[in-house]
């Protein structure tokens, strides 16, 4: 884009000066002047040719004189690089000018090299604080894109020059938390839709804002269901504790929501939870048009089969071995051996438990049960039902239950 440069002077000459001295670089098209007589007309002047890069003004001036349109160029938003002529020795007002944000002063009479070489370097800073600008809108756009998937302090180490590791598709590490609504179809078909939105809208912005606390990366949502990974795009040596923190603090709040809808009349479903670890290809499948960052394989699959297994288990936080051996200290408690669609190999699955539940007589009771069960012993339908009988809220411990008196046999379970 050509350079445009105002020219703010009440002598009549000076314009004819101007356009016979850069004629050339008229003519080539590298720079190009608009002409003012004063600083209420360089003020019009602007508002018609918005594309001034720069202005020089002579200081005594008729109507308005240069400095005071120095202070009006300078309270603008576009403010415009200013170059200040005055009379030689008028000290005084070339430090107000300096003072008010002028880039550069000559003094008078002109000397028309001088003037040349002043507008060469004002034009050189007018395109390097363009181009800065222009990155910065760039960074902008791109914290805001990212800001969708990533917690703040990843959008902003990705958006920053330099930081696009973990962007191209690859093959890593991750813990993937799928999260899903009983019922939500029944509530889609049944809720106005503006009380609908409303529900959508705080549940998700709550959920995503504790994927967000636990540094986690939002890589889906679908309608209803989030797709959470964790470990990607940086390394986070702790992702699968993460995870498991990351389900409590989403399966908490989204008990509160429930309950706090509930109370208004409206049926809000549970939220179920399955969290998997292990590789996949993570990276942006947008290609060059769209950003998705995301990731896909077994890994992903199996902790969507986990999210679904919750239904049948009567649990609403199903994990796989995977991720509880990956994780210090795990406080759960086991569910058995399952064998999930699409695979041969049946999957160890356990249900985390907060610090009190974990320590809670309960737990050990399950777990004793569970032992039996797994051992084969014809004790564990008594001990389960005895837990059941002094607990009636174990919905887990009944779903083991049920299974005993319909003939199972051991912890392996088919589930569809």
């Amino acid at each position: 884009m050509t350079p445009t440069i105002l020219v703010v002077d009440d002598e009549p000459d000076l314009e004819a000066l101007v356009l016979q001295k850069f004629r050339k670089q008229i003519r080539d098209g590298t720079v190009a002047f608009v002409f003012a007589r004063d600083g209420i007309e360089a003020l019009q002047s602007i508002e018609t040719h918005p594309q001034v890069d720069m202005v020089v003004s002579d200081i005594n001036m008729p109507r308005m004189d240069g400095l005071s349109l120095l202070q009006k160029l300078q309270e603008a938003d576009d403010k415009k690089s200013t170059i200040i002529v005055s009379a030689y020795g008028d000290m005084s007002n070339i430090r107000t000018a300096m003072n008010r944000g002028a880039f550069d002063f000559l003094t008078k009479p002109i000397d028309f090299g001088d003037l040349e070489l002043t507008i060469d370097k004002t034009i050189r800073h007018v395109e390097m604080m363009r181009d800065a600008r222009r990155r910065q809108a760039e960074a902008e756009r791109a914290h805001a894109s990212l800001s969708r998937y990533f917690s703040p302090q990843i959008a902003s180490r990705l958006a920053s020059d330099g930081e696009s590791n973990g962007m191209e598709v690859h093959r890593r590490d991750v813990a993937t938390i799928f999260t899903d609504i009983t019922g939500f179809t029944s509530l889609v078909e049944t809720t106005a839709p503006d009380v609908l939105s409303a529900l959508l809208n705080e549940y998700m912005g709550g959920m995503i804002d504790i994927v967000f606390a636990q540094e986690g990366t939002v890589a889906k949502i679908i309608g209803d269901a989030i797709q959470i990974l964790f470990n990607a795009p940086g390394d986070q040596p702790d992702y699968a504790a993460r995870a498991i923190a990351c389900a409590h603090d989403l399966d908490a709040w989204a008990q509160e929501f429930r309950e706090r809808w509930k109370s208004q009349g409206v049926n809000f479903g549970a939220t179920r939870i399955g969290v998997h670890a292990g590789p996949a290809l993570v990276g942006n499948f947008g290609g060059s048009r769209f950003f998705d960052y995301t990731a896909y394989g077994d890994t992903v699959n199996i902790a969507a089969r986990l999210e679904a297994a919750n239904k049948f288990l009567g649990t609403r936080i199903c994990v796989s071995a995977a991720v509880a051996d990956g994780t210090q200290a795990f406080q759960g408690r086991p569910v058995g051996e399952l064998m999930l669609r699409g695979r041969s190999e049946p999957l160890r699955a356990y249900e985390p438990l907060s610090a009190e539940a974990f320590k809670g007589p309960a737990t050990a009771q399950y777990s004793e049960a569970f032992a039996k069960l797994e051992a084969g012993d014809a004790a564990a339908m008594p001990a389960f039902a005895a837990l059941v009988g002094s607990h009636a809220d174990d919905a887990l411990a009944g779903f083991h239950l049920r299974r005993l008196l319909n003939g199972a046999k051991g912890i392996r379970m088919q589930l569809e």
